[in-house]
């Protein structure tokens, strides 16, 4: 260090054109130069960073065109081969044979002599629609009271009673007796499942914000003078979006599988409803008659393919929400 300061000096040149004097910014110097942060953009790249679910969601994309899309240009009419007694529990083979080579036969035919594969997504568009409708009045309900539940004592206090009471009811039996009671219609349907469905998801973000809300920036944020609003939506729900959308994952199909069994213990929606659960009811019998087997399990197959593609896409969705996963 010695020798490199005598070797300046010997140099000849001054201090001045040594050493430069540089102003210090405190502005410039409290900026993070660490790139921008986007949530999303990050769940998007984390989701579609896992190729299986580009997959899932072509899959998932198929399903709903061919639920909510085709029913619309197929021209569906479920009697209009009801006269027609050649017409009625056709295998795809003789379907084909019968008509000709189109995509309505390739399933073959009902006993009303219907198209199995139009009555299929026909139904299957009534079931999303009713487990969508559900699943989005319980987790808004659900979401909303818990945060609520978890902030205050005196509706803690309260709604913990009402849990206790509602939560030891046989949530099937409930809805069965409601069905009962009133015209078996969507709207009915609709009204059984969301009663009480919404409880045990509120009490579930109950727990969630009470573990939550107590943690030192939340304490701190609250000694600050911060609302507790304010601390709801930026210290806690960030937190929750995750855990929404894995229990929204599996809200959905579980509205699917109700409904299918409600409909198979004859305790669904009426016959007008075509929907998949009425569709595995009314095909019961050809379960186990040789050559009929298809209408039963054609159906039975897209309720599983449906509920097991909503579900997956939706729990890696939720794991792509995760913040601990952005890294």
């Amino acid at each position: 260090m010695e020798e490199k300061f005598h070797s300046a000096k010997e140099s000849g040149l001054s201090d001045a054109e040594l050493f430069t004097h540089i102003e210090n910014d405190k502005l410039a110097s409290e900026k993070i130069t660490a790139p921008r942060y986007s949530y999303w953009h990050s769940v998007f790249r984390t989701f579609f960073k896992n190729k299986f679910n580009i997959v899932i969601l072509l899959l998932l994309a198929a399903v709903i065109l061919m639920a909510f899309v085709y029913p619309m240009v197929s021209s569906y009419d479920p009697y209009a081969n009801l006269m027609d007694s050649t017409s009625k529990h056709l295998t795809p083979a003789a379907a084909l044979q019968k008509y000709g080579f189109s995509i309505h036969w390739i399933l073959g035919s009902g006993d009303a002599g219907q198209s199995t594969f139009d009555a299929i997504w026909y139904g299957a568009r009534i079931s999303i629609a009713l487990a969508v409708v559900c699943a989005v009045i319980n987790m808004t309900i659900g979401v909303v009271l818990g945060a609520v539940w978890g902030f205050s004592k005196r509706v803690d206090q309260f709604m913990t009673v009402v849990y206790n009471i509602v939560g030891n009811i046989p949530y099937t039996l409930l809805i069965s007796v409601l069905v009962m009671l009133f015209s078996p219609s969507f709207w009915t349907m609709v009204f059984a499942l969301t009663v009480i469905g919404w409880i045990g998801i509120a009490y579930f973000f109950r727990t969630q914000v009470i573990i939550i809300r107590d943690r030192e920036y939340n304490l701190a944020s609250k000694c600050l003078g911060t609302s507790t609003f304010r601390i709801a939506m930026r210290n806690i729900l960030p937190f929750m979006i995750s855990l929404i959308v894995t229990l929204a994952a599996a809200e959905v199909p579980s509205y699917i599988s109700y409904e299918v069994f409600l409909s198979y213990i004859g305790m669904g929606m009426s016959s007008e409803y075509s929907s998949l659960g009425n569709l595995i009811s009314a095909a019961e019998s050809a379960m186990v008659t040789p050559g009929w087997e298809i209408e039963f399990w054609a159906p039975v197959a897209i309720s599983a393919v449906i509920s097991v593609v909503l579900y997956v896409a939706g729990q890696n969705l939720g794991d792509a929400a995760d913040p601990r996963t952005h890294m």
